[in-house]
């Protein structure tokens, strides 16, 4: 089963040249991975011309052309209002039109939980988006991810 994957590619405090390189390492490690590289198309495809591996993986991967990028101290409200090409915006439609399944961004944060709970919703009795990190533990990793109050049973 392929897993298809939309990358803020703009987002993040090193911006296009580290999320290339972060989705490259990515296909190598799991074969059944697709991604979408979203962003402005020039940029990534200079990233990717840079790095040898890109051609025997292009087959894996896409670039969707995004002409905005949100920076990291930017507005969420400002952002839903004026952003609406941004390369978070574009990402989080992709999963939206079931382009994709998953959206991975590293950029604003406020921005990404804004735009996520714009553009997808939240379940029925969850009030808000959760973020989910992956913890050390003594043994290995655990993922924790807080949903705040809900009430799944109404």
């Amino acid at each position: 089963m392929v897993i298809k994957v939309s990358i803020d590619a703009s987002g993040g405090d090193f911006g296009i040249p580290s999320t290339i390189t972060a989705g490259l390492d990515a296909l190598l490690a799991f074969k059944d991975l697709h991604l979408y590289f979203v962003g402005d198309e020039a940029q990534i495809q200079a990233q990717l011309a840079k790095h040898p591996k890109s051609r025997t993986l292009s087959t894996r991967f896409e670039i969707t052309n995004a002409s905005q990028t949100i920076a990291m101290d930017e507005s969420p409200a400002i952002v839903l209002r004026k952003k609406k090409d941004s390369s978070m915006r574009v990402a989080i439609d992709l999963v939206k039109n079931q382009t994709v399944d998953a959206c991975v961004s590293a950029g604003n944060t406020g921005a990404l939980v804004a735009i996520s709970r714009f553009v997808l919703k939240t379940i029925k009795g969850i009030e808000r988006p959760a973020i989910m990190g992956r913890m050390p533990t003594q043994i290995g990793h655990t993922h924790m991810l807080d949903l705040g109050p809900h009430s799944l049973t109404q």
